[in-house]
């Protein structure tokens, strides 16, 4: 007997794609605090002498963290995108939820949902605290 294909739960679908999304941008911002951290633990080492061989491979394990920025920051848009359009073909679907607000919030954050916010009003930047010339 053939099996038949039930239409996967939006909601199931929309709890998935959003906690993917939390993995992806939590991953993207441990990368880049790490290459951070290398680069200070290398300058270290040269600053104390370090032998050069440790100070070498060193660098090698700093220019493959530089490398997983890129990768994981494409990921993570890419898992963004796709929470995007998800949201706009489910949208009279769904009915509000904490993922629902979840996923609009990440949205809104990445630049990628200034439609509309929980309430259903658009979401503005304030710049009021801002110094002359600080860029936010």
């Amino acid at each position: 007997m053939p099996r038949t294909e039930a239409k996967a739960d939006p909601a199931k679908q929309l709890m998935i794609k959003t906690k993917a999304c939390q993995r992806l941008i939590k991953e993207s911002k441990y990368y880049e605090q790490e290459v951070i951290q290398n680069e200070r633990k290398l300058q270290q080492m040269k600053d104390e002498n370090n032998d050069p061989h440790d100070i070498k491979k060193f660098q090698e394990v700093l220019s493959e963290s530089h490398m997983m920025i890129p990768d994981s920051v494409c990921r993570k848009d890419r898992a963004l995108d796709d929470l995007k359009e998800f949201l706009s073909t489910v949208e009279g679907e769904l009915e509000e939820s904490e993922w629902l607000v979840e996923a609009k919030k990440l949205l809104c954050e990445a630049g990628l949902g200034g439609e509309k916010a929980e309430s259903g009003d658009v979401v503005e930047t304030s710049v009021d605290g801002l110094a002359d010339g600080e860029a936010f």
